[in-house]
Order: C-alpha cells, then sequence, then structure tokens
C-alpha cells in the first residue's frame, strides 16, 4: 500500500457550495503524471468541477466575465496577482457541463489558450462546445498568449495591470469562428466564399440564440 498523493502538493477541489469534494496533487519532482485528481466519485466528476470557480464567486460580487484557464498554478498565481475571476479545468478538456456551470454565474466566458498550435487546437474544440451554448445575451472569446507562456509565467513576467489589458484584446467568438472555417480557403473566389457558406452554415445552425444566430447569418451573407 501506499499513498496516492505521494510527494505531491495537494489542491482542495471544492464544488459550488465550497464543500471540499477531491484532491488535486502535483508533483516536485519531474515523475509522471505531473498532475493527479482523485478518482471520480458520486460526488466528484472532474468533467463538470472547475477549480477557483468557487472562490472567484466569493471574492468578485458581480463576475462580468470569468477567465477559463488549464493549470491548479495558472489560477493560484492570476489571484495572488490580485486577478480573481479565473477558473481551471482540472488538467482536462473542456466539456459542455463545465461551459453550462459556468453561464450559470457569468455571461462572459474567455477561454485562454497558448499561442501554439496545441492551443488552436483546444480553441477549435472550445468553439465547437460554445455554439450551442450561446444563448442571446452571452458572449465567449478567446486569448491567445504568446507561445511558450501560460498564465502563471506571464502575469509574473507582465504584470497584473498588463494581464488585465490583454483580457480587452481576446477575439470574439464570431471572429474566431470565421477564422477557424476559412483556413485554406481562397475567398477572392466564388468557388471559395460558396464553399466557406457551405462549411459555416451548419455550425452557426447550432447557435440558439434567435437574434446572435441571424446576426451571424448576416455576417456569412456580407
Amino acid at each position: 500500500l501506499y499513498d496516492r498523493f505521494r510527494d505531491r502538493i495537494m489542491f482542495p477541489i471544492r464544488d459550488n457550495r465550497g464543500r471540499t469534494v477531491a484532491f488535486g496533487g502535483r508533483v516536485l519532482t519531474d515523475e509522471k503524471p505531473k498532475y493527479l485528481n482523485s478518482p471520480e466519485t458520486a460526488i466528484f466528476h472532474k468533467g463538470q468541477e472547475l477549480y477557483g470557480l468557487y472562490e472567484a464567486r466569493r471574492a468578485v460580487r458581480d463576475l462580468d466575465r470569468i477567465l477559463v484557464v488549464e493549470g491548479y498554478m495558472d489560477v493560484v498565481m492570476l489571484a495572488q496577482h490580485g486577478i480573481n475571476n479565473a477558473a481551471g479545468t482540472l488538467g482536462t478538456s473542456l466539456s459542455a457541463s463545465h461551459l453550462s456551470r459556468l453561464y450559470r454565474y457569468t455571461p462572459h466566458v474567455v477561454f485562454c489558450f497558448d499561442g501554439d498550435e496545441a492551443g488552436r487546437r483546444a480553441a477549435a474544440r472550445a468553439v465547437d462546445l460554445a455554439l450551442p451554448a450561446m444563448q442571446d445575451g452571452r458572449q465567449a472569446s478567446f486569448l491567445f498568449l504568446p507561445e511558450g507562456e501560460d498564465p502563471d509565467s506571464l502575469v509574473q513576467r507582465i504584470g497584473a495591470d498588463a494581464f488585465r489589458q490583454l483580457l480587452y484584446t481576446a477575439v470574439p467568438l464570431s471572429e474566431q469562428l470565421f477564422e477557424q472555417y476559412s483556413q485554406g480557403i481562397d475567398l477572392e473566389h466564388l468557388d471559395g466564399r460558396a464553399r466557406l457558406s457551405n462549411l459555416l452554415l451548419p455550425a452557426i445552425n447550432r447557435i440558439p440564440g434567435e437574434v446572435f444566430r441571424e446576426l451571424m447569418r448576416s455576417s456569412l451573407a456580407e
């Protein structure tokens, strides 16, 4: 027998009522895996919980936006710099359950990704998940960090004020959607535009918010 979390820094994972339902552990050495979560139980499903969301709700009375990051230390370091509206996905991919929970507490979710190829792939998955969650009045944006940086390292390097300013440069879902689907398509020619329309219209039709859906259709028509 041995301790599941031996030689790890422990992070308590709290549910939306502040009860500790699981733990995350980070190694102090180069051992793998780097992060380890409690096993799934009747009260803990990592595809639903977000690290730091309970604390963010307590720290910020009016959560006008929530920054979604990957790691525990990203959330901790941002909070240490006074940026208290971040939540982490427990080392797992973003899920529809995560989004559903986030939009209970804020109208605007900002996804934070590394600026590398893996970050772009993660953003594509986030776009796919966000579309069916886009009721009218909700927003989603995408913040891409410089390559090799994560929120933990970046906020330490540039400071809290500069990091807050970065949040306002996040790309809206509408722009990210067009950018993503137009990759490799020549929009100078009619057949390219027709191809984009053929690819993009089914995605736009997944948006449940009628006003947003119609605005996106108008943008596509233009």
